[in-house]
């Protein structure tokens, strides 16, 4: 695998379309929503990482969304790495998933959450977390395993060197300032095995870097993203498409018409009041260790 930095097309919807549909039931089927343009980077984040059974893999800036979850189900063991805490975690993913803390204080008992949902009267997910305990019991989950880990991914101290297989990040990394994304990019190599991977998505700038308000999160253009990512000066870009693939992106009916219900509710998000209007196009990168 070859280093490269590649504006990414919406041919990736068409190119991997049983991919694309398998993400769209695995997020309804969870109750969760994509960020605009969250099925272009899971579809080429997923495509060049090839089959995960059986392999060590961190979802970089993991949150709840999709990655981890998509991963366990295909038999990967997930290092779910977020500096927000998932410690109350829903029974829905419980009970559908093998999830444990990578240390005690990542995740509280199922029990506990459980009661606590009980407390507050939320009987319908307090129920969840009765049948995912009972379903812990019996067995029958998914392959793969989630391993919550609360940490800044500046400082991955509970994984040791070249322990890893890859590491993704779906549209996480722009939201750290750019003095330090060095330091993120070298922790989550440190941990890589040799002949690992790191694959991420972030905003592309065709001349300039940029911070993109509504969403928080900044934009970069080639040459940045080789230095901020370490890679070699003559790693292969496709920033000579930039107006042509975001053209392509303003006009694609798939992603215009499916925006998450969450855009419709407020101004302040990377599409303010649902209206469809983008303001930069996901890049990924690929940093083989």
């Amino acid at each position: 695998m070859q280093p490269t930095i590649e504006i990414l097309s919406v041919d990736l919807l068409d190119q991997h379309r049983p991919l694309v549909e398998d993400l769209r039931r695995l997020a309804k089927g969870l109750g969760l929503e994509f960020g605009w343009h969250y099925l272009l980077d899971l579809t080429w984040i997923l495509s060049r990482l090839g089959e995960v059974r059986g392999k060590r893999i961190m979802d970089a800036g993991a949150g709840v969304g999709v990655m981890q979850w998509y991963l366990a189900e295909q038999g990967a063991t997930v290092y779910s790495v977020d500096r927000g805490s998932r410690s109350d975690l829903s029974p829905r993913f419980r009970g559908r998933y093998r999830v444990r803390g990578l240390r005690p204080e990542d995740l509280r008992p199922t029990g506990a959450v459980t009661l606590d949902l009980l407390r507050r009267g939320r009987i319908k997910e307090a129920g969840r977390g009765i049948l995912s305990m009972a379903s812990g019991a019996l067995g029958g989950k998914d392959p793969g395993e989630v391993l919550v880990y609360n940490q800044n991914l500046m400082a991955l101290e509970d994984i040791p060197d070249g322990t890893l297989d890859a590491v993704v990040a779906v549209s996480a990394l722009e939201h750290n300032p750019p003095e330090d994304l060095p330091l993120v990019v070298a922790e989550m190599t440190r941990v890589l095995k040799p002949g690992g991977v790191l694959l991420a998505t972030l905003g592309a700038a065709r001349e300039a870097d940029w911070f993109h308000e509504a969403s928080r999160g900044w934009c970069y253009t080639a040459d940045s993203l080789r230095r901020l990512f370490d890679l070699p000066a003559d790693t292969p870009d496709n920033y000579d498409r930039y107006d042509e693939l975001f053209e392509k992106l303003k006009h694609n009916a798939e992603l215009r018409d499916n925006l998450a219900g969450f855009y419709f509710k407020s101004g302040d998000n990377g599409m303010p009041w649902g209206k469809w209007e983008p303001q930069y196009q996901p890049v990924g990168i690929c940093r083989p260790q």
